[in-house]
């Protein structure tokens, strides 16, 4: 990445938008036009359960820019504050959305049609990992952050976070 100003926020332009994703058998389309907040991986027991994996990997979308644009997908996973959102036919754990932050969808990165660009900048309960597992998060917490911490996370991953390759 190049800017003129090596301080200055990389632009929208710099996240390569808009992006295309889908399910593994692409009846649910994604769209996304607005840049991530925040790359993150859960290490929490419940995430390990739901990804059938050592964590879950999740980037922040801002609600406006996260479309569905084909299928329906359904609330799947352990019902409650979060809705976890699955294809209904491949079963693919898609995105989660919180009750309470409407303010941005957690969209598995791995739905992207292109998505090997992808690196989690912040990782979560790391108390509950695995003890072989590691990412290469910047930042990490034994639980999950205080909502105080977002805000900083959120600027720093706007200066340092991966990007895309330019196509």
């Amino acid at each position: 990445m190049t800017t003129s100003n090596p301080t200055a926020a990389p632009s929208a332009a710099d996240w390569q938008l808009p992006w295309e994703g889908g399910c593994r058998c692409g009846q649910v389309r994604l769209r996304i036009t607005a840049s991530p907040l925040l790359a993150m991986a859960c290490h929490c027991t419940g995430c390990q359960s739901m990804s059938a994996s050592a964590f879950s990997l999740s980037l922040a979308i801002p609600t406006p820019g996260f479309a569905v644009t084909a299928g329906e997908p359904v609330i799947g996973g352990l019902h409650g504050d979060s809705h976890h959102y699955f294809c209904p036919h491949c079963k693919s754990w898609m995105f989660t959305r919180t009750e309470g932050m409407d303010q941005f969808v957690n969209l598995r990165p791995t739905m992207l049609d292109r998505h090997a660009w992808y690196e989690p900048f912040v990782e979560t309960w790391t108390d509950e990992k695995l003890p072989w597992a590691s990412t290469p998060a910047k930042h990490s917490f034994g639980a999950l952050p205080a909502m105080e911490a977002f805000p900083a996370l959120i600027e720093a991953y706007a200066k340092e976070g991966a990007r895309p390759a330019k196509a």
